[in-house]
């Protein structure tokens, strides 16, 4: 019997602890408060004698010190002593390799300030997204924060993805993400009928250190690396993301009926007889929202009616916990992993035409003017009058001749429409006009061809009826003061500014807006450009200035849009945080609060998925161009100069719409530099120079499916040439005058050593497409 005066018992929270456990450990708070009193690092087993932990309970016990560590509340150290983290000034980051053998340690919290530069010393035994603490270390010459790495929390490679390859008799797995450094020994009893290039999945059973490689054992062979459709199961593996639904979420989702129940409409908005329709892709599967317009006097009435998904999933229940570590669903050409199970997605959640479906609605009444008078927030259920394409809608509006009983509807939301437009404009939100292709495959799976996608005043059309919406649940729940992910997108850095500024006064431009531009200075930048053969460069160059868009529980406003808040609320089928977003206006709707675990590490994790599915897409479409251009070498094309590094110029083909590289040793019969503050590849002798925009001629050399590489040769160019014989030392004075217009000297030594630095590539190919960016409909 437990005495009542020993420290374990002294426990504050014990009441609590109590409600919870019929005999529960000491509370995290008060395991915290011992080890600041006690004031040193103290071992776990003298931390179980000091809190009289029975021997029954030591597992429990150290169960939660993992959990405590996992969190970042402590810190066991490799020792084995357990330290109070605020007392180490430990930040809780994840790990970011770079190919030159350092990293980046990216705190999980935002409010622990930037991101830590990690040393090849401190980079030993890592591995590309491990969390782990980080102790602050100064600053390096460049002033950035060092960290000093000083456990790994969480690894966050278990399975590997890569390819057999035996290495002086020793069988290894060179994995596909590269980021993971070294090849990784394989257990040769695991190799099955393995042969050598194939690709498999390895378990890691001890992971990498200071003084030895990673070992795994092969769990899986996928096959050969050409097989159709490997190149998306290596992007599912290699990028962590969950394409198999658990048992118990299946196990629940079947159960969820097919149809609307009589009772499921208690306490709902009837819309069954409202004439909403849904207006999507001609591949679409999945229906979230569906739209009505109507004139009410000079103003309008607009309902944008979205899937009621939370009324099938719970907050933690088995579909809740298999959609949230998804986040996402993540779209492939001819492959969709959806981020719930198919009979919700694609069926009862879906507004599929003709039949009954539950909805929450967001209905507003927007004046001639284009702003928001009033709106409000509702559940209903409602039936599709119609499944429209956007080549259908737009067939609707630009026929006279074309003759239907919805055609008045869609002509309402047009007309909507135009003035919504008007007040973007007014609003200055930020748009960049980019090509965005299809694919489009034969029988056998193959490449036919590749194409652009015709976007239409349709898209538009539904994109501008879904941000009032999310306007709108952004206000509702900040009025109401209820948590929530705010989708925030933050403008230029100062730096990011400054290279913007200097870039664009090369090509004779100017950003207005001095050292805090706002999104009309963009739009009005982009306004000018719209007319030059260079303007999808330009455009390139304003979106890198940005930032990147992220879910936050804090709202700073949206830049690009031009919002003073913005979130998520009109794809709750396959967004998390759309999904959030609703139950936490039902909560208000119903005086209640909805609370997660936690907003701030459910809005790191979000993002974090969307940038994984992203990279899985953009990994998955190269693979296939590379394929595609396969068939190509030896052909020659036309195409633009779209980015540049000291190691070559990026050119994008016209027509086929794929990037290639020409090495920077193949320009000519000269040594050529790479001057990033010219935005220009210059020979030393002859004076010429490649830019940004200029257009060439290249013949297809190489396509590596190795590494998704293009390499072209190029056949001719319209760059500029210096005809006088002293063009060297004019191009020399000419990199002598800085941004700033004050004179400096650059030698001949610092000239060669651009040519050997590896600068930062300024190939658009890592930027997402402009609508992911803004926020719309299908981001």
């Amino acid at each position: 019997m437990k005495k009542k005066s020993d420290l374990r018992h002294q426990d504050p929270y014990l009441e609590r602890e109590l409600q919870r456990y019929s005999n529960p450990l000491p509370s995290r708070e008060w395991i915290i408060a011992v080890l600041e009193k006690i004031g040193i690092p103290v071992k776990i087993n003298e931390l179980v004698q000091k809190l009289t932990i029975t021997e029954d309970e030591k597992e429990f016990f150290e169960r939660r010190l993992t959990a405590m560590s996992r969190d970042g509340q402590i810190l066991i150290n490799r020792r084995g002593a357990v330290c109070v983290a605020n007392k180490l000034a430990l930040v809780k980051c994840r790990v970011e390799v770079h190919k030159d053998d350092f990293g980046f340690a990216i705190p999980l919290n935002p409010s622990d300030g930037g991101d830590f530069v990690l040393y090849t010393r401190q980079m030993r035994g890592l591995m590309n997204g491990d969390i782990v603490t980080v102790r602050p270390a100064g600053t390096d010459r460049r002033g950035r924060r060092e960290g000093q790495v000083l456990d790994v929390i969480e690894r966050a490679n278990r399975d590997v993805v890569g390819r057999l390859a035996i290495e002086h008799g020793v069988a290894m797995l060179v994995p596909e993400d590269k980021r993971l450094g070294a090849s990784i020994v394989l257990q040769p009893d695991s190799l099955g009928k393995a042969r050598t290039g194939q690709v498999l999945v390895a378990r890691i059973e001890s992971y990498p250190n200071a003084t030895q490689a990673a070992v795994a054992r092969v769990i899986e062979i996928l096959g050969d690396y050409a097989d159709s459709g490997m190149e998306i199961e290596i992007a599912v593996r290699k990028h962590h993301l969950p394409y198999q639904f658990s048992s118990e979420c299946l196990t629940q989702a079947a159960k969820i009926p097919d149809h609307v129940k009589p009772t499921e409409r208690k306490n709902r908005v009837d819309l069954r007889e409202l004439p909403l329709i849904t207006i999507d892709g001609e591949t679409a599967r999945d229906f979230d929202d569906a739209v009505y317009a109507e004139k009410i006097g000079r103003n309008y009435r607009l309902l944008v009616a979205i899937a009621d998904v939370s009324h099938y999933v719970q907050p933690d229940d088995a579909i809740d916990r298999d959609a949230q570590e998804r986040a996402t669903s993540v779209y492939f050409p001819r492959r969709v992993i959806p981020m719930l199970p198919e009979n919700l997605s694609n069926g009862i959640c879906s507004l599929n035409p003709n039949v009954e479906r539950l909805c929450l609605v967001c209905d507003m009444v927007i004046t001639y003017a284009g702003n928001i008078k009033s709106y409000e927030f509702y559940p209903a259920v409602m039936r599709s009058h119609a499944r429209l394409t956007y080549t259908q809608a737009w067939d609707w509006i630009s026929n006279d001749q074309f003759d239907d009983p919805l055609k008045s509807h869609v002509m309402n939301l047009y007309r909507l429409y135009k003035i919504l437009l008007k007040k973007r404009l007014q609003r200055g939100a930020v748009e960049f006009e980019s090509i965005e292709t299809q694919m489009v495959f034969n029988q056998q799976g193959k490449i036919e061809r590749i194409v652009p996608v015709e976007r239409n005043e349709a898209h538009r059309l539904i994109e501008e009826c879904m941000l009032a919406a999310n306007v709108c649940a952004a206000e509702f729940l900040k009025h109401h003061k209820h948590p929530t992910l705010y989708r925030n997108h933050a403008g230029p850095t100062s730096e990011r500014l400054n290279t913007l500024r200097e870039q664009l006064a090369l090509l004779g431009l100017s950003l207005n807006g001095g050292d805090h531009p706002t999104p009309k200075d963009y739009a009005e930048l982009s306004q000018k450009i719209k007319d030059r053969a260079d303007r999808n460069v330009i455009g390139v160059m304003l979106l890198r200035s940005m930032q990147q868009a992220v879910y936050e529980p804090q709202n700073i406003g949206h830049f690009g849009l031009a919002y003073p808040a913005y979130t998520h609320f009109t794809s709750p089928i396959r967004r998390y945080p759309d999904l959030t977003v609703h139950r936490a206006i039902k909560a208000v709707l119903q005086h209640k609060q909805y609370q997660p675990k936690s907003w701030t590490e459910l809005g790191v994790h979000c993002s974090l998925a969307e940038r994984k599915a992203d990279n899985a897409s953009r990994d998955v479409e190269n693979w296939l161009k590379t394929y595609y251009m396969r068939d190509k070498i030896g052909e020659v094309f036309s195409g633009t100069i779209s980015g540049m590094a000291n190691f070559g110029l990026f050119v994008t083909l016209d027509n086929v719409y794929i990037d290639g590289m020409i090495h920077i040793s193949d320009l000519g019969e000269d040594y050529f530099n790479f001057h990033p503050e010219l935005m220009a590849i210059i020979g030393e002798r002859s004076g010429i120079r490649f830019k940004l925009g200029d257009k060439v001629t290249v013949k297809v050399a190489r396509a590596d499916l190795d590494t998704s590489r293009i390499d072209l040769v190029l056949i001719s160019a319209n760059s500029g040439r210096r005809r006088q014989k002293n063009s060297a030392q004019k191009i020399q004075n000419k990199l002598n005058v800085s941004s700033s217009g004050k004179t400096q000297k650059v030698t001949n030594k610092k000239q060669k050593k651009n040519k050997l630095n590896l600068g930062k590539s300024q190939h658009p190919k890592s930027e997402k497409r402009t609508r992911r960016q803004s926020g719309s409909k299908k981001t």
